[in-house]
């Protein structure tokens, strides 16, 4: 049987929400051994796991949450969830049909489901949570403003699975990057290991990922942060330092930065239940 729901967050808790300029904004938790059944929304969708993991079921194959991983669902697509582990928290956002007309009238391509964990679309998410939780009279606009970005960069997501595939020297780059993210690597010593000259690597990289290998090396240790965030007996020097960051003040400002809050007040959010 399949449902159709009017909001996107159905068996769990709602802890908050926010509705603002066609955007509805909800901050819940699913319980351990929580199934929701097959369904689809009548609004298109984006959310993030921002504690926790399920199971989606989505066009005849399996797609695994954990922290930091976004979805983006367009209206109507049918699909299903399994909460068997843990309690799993959850930032949702609702889109109305009118700012995907918008979107639309730049040719932005929102015709796909995106499924990606953390880089930029989980950066933009969290964004968003902090400017939700934050709830001042500057909110609302720059929520709009996140939104923005956050359906461009869906968008973006959707043409380059359409482009020329990456070549598979820059495949290997990436892995490197995520094995040794906390080192100090130079362009150099990467470009050495896979063969290519420093700057074809730069250019390249940018070209396929939308990004510099500094920014990418960034994500990557906020989102290592994050997860030892998930930890309230984790310092935050340990944490600083198992993510590469040069000490634990260099940390709390780039976290600051590119998620919109304080390691501590985004911990503190992952416990407020």
């Amino acid at each position: 049987m399949e449902l159709s729901l009017q909001k996107s967050f159905s068996g769990g808790r709602v802890l908050s929400e926010r509705d603002i300029s066609g955007f509805y904004l909800i901050d819940g938790i699913y319980g351990a051994k929580t199934k929701v059944p097959n369904h689809s929304h009548e609004q298109a969708v984006f959310c993030i796991a921002l504690k926790g993991a399920c199971r989606e079921s989505f066009a005849g194959r399996v797609r695994d949450y954990e922290a930091l991983t976004v979805q983006f669902l367009p209206s109507y697509q049918c699909h299903s969830l399994d909460f068997s582990f843990s309690d799993t928290r959850a930032f949702s956002i609702d889109v109305s049909p009118c700012w995907l007309e918008r979107a639309r009238e730049y040719s932005l391509k929102l015709e796909n489901s995106i499924h990606s964990h953390g880089g930029s679309l989980a950066a933009l998410m969290l964004k968003l949570y902090g400017e939700f939780r934050r709830a001042d009279d500057a909110s609302p606009i720059a929520i709009e403003g996140l939104m923005l970005e956050l359906l461009a960069e869906v968008s973006r997501h959707q043409i380059k699975s359409t482009e020329k595939h990456p070549p598979r020297w820059l495949d290997r780059a990436v892995d490197l990057l995520r094995e040794q993210f906390p080192e100090r690597l130079r362009i150099s010593d990467v470009a050495a290991n896979v063969g290519v000259h420093p700057v074809h690597l730069a250019r390249e990289f940018r070209r396929f990922k939308q990004r510099t290998i500094g920014d990418f090396v960034r994500e990557l240790r906020i989102e290592q942060a994050c997860y030892e965030l998930q930890n309230p007996e984790t310092p935050l020097a340990g944490i600083a330092a198992a993510a590469g960051f040069s000490d634990q003040s260099h940390f709390c400002r780039t976290f600051k930065r590119v998620i919109g809050m304080t390691p501590t007040e985004y911990r503190s959010t992952l416990s407020s239940h």
